[in-house]
């Protein structure tokens, strides 16, 4: 842990910080090479997304909502998910301008210049595709560099493999695990913690773009080398 003596005290205490707040996410549009990311809007994209996630219950299994009976019950929560400020919820849009997926940023400290990227629903249609990966970045991208954050976290259900999986390999690092952290539908969850700080984006964002750029990709859409592969440093 880095730290410096206290100019009285002597005491070890950490480094001056940048106390200037963060600003808070609010309505953008992010473009890609693969498609955007863009304030969620439910008489834009409610039907969109209920034709991709509807007859998938796994999409839900970790989630403290869901699965949803119907187009109506889905389109009601997805109502009052987007009424609030805190979670900021984006719609993961495609090329052909179908909403596929949902992600947000919650848990925002201007103060802190701390926020995190969650709630998010991959719908099969975006899953293990170049735009799902795109969207991280893009969302990332706009956290550090527009408003400010200097703390990125990602938090899941420690037994949800494929969200641990997909932090390690969006370049989040792991920090650890919150026992009976919550009641999720009646059961435990412990909560595992990832983060990616400011001094790391510039690496990370340098391996996002090389992965993402099109001759990484062959003339059927798979990647030549996957992100994990890629090297970091600007």
């Amino acid at each position: 842990m880095n730290s410096v003596p206290h100019p009285q005290t002597g005491q070890p205490v950490g480094p001056e910080a940048d106390a200037t707040p963060a600003q808070r996410p609010g309505v953008v549009t992010l473009h890609g090479h693969f498609g955007r990311v863009e304030k969620l809007v439910p008489s834009r994209h409610a039907s969109d997304l209920w034709k991709a996630v509807s007859g998938h219950d796994d999409l839900w299994a970790y989630m403290s909502y869901g699965p949803f009976a119907d187009a109506a019950a889905f389109a009601h929560w997805l109502a009052a998910h987007v009424a609030q400020d805190d979670p900021c919820a984006y719609a993961i849009v495609d090329t052909a301008s179908r909403a596929v997926g949902i992600a947000t940023l919650l848990n925002i400290r201007p103060a802190m210049r701390a926020c995190e990227v969650g709630h998010i629903v991959y719908s099969p249609a975006l899953r293990r595709t170049p735009l799902g990966t795109e969207a991280q970045y893009l969302l990332a991208r706009y956290a550090f560099e527009t408003l400010g954050y200097r703390r990125y976290e990602w938090s899941c259900n420690s037994l949800n493999a494929a969200s641990r999986r997909a932090a390690l390999r969006y370049g989040f690092t792991f920090e650890g695990i919150m026992r009976q952290h919550r009641v999720v539908k009646g059961r435990n969850r412990d909560t595992a913690w990832f983060a990616m700080l400011d001094g790391e984006w510039p690496a990370r964002k340098a391996a996002f773009e090389r992965w993402l750029a099109p001759g990484n990709f062959d003339a059927a859409g798979r990647q030549k080398t996957s992100l994990g592969q890629m090297p970091a440093g600007t």
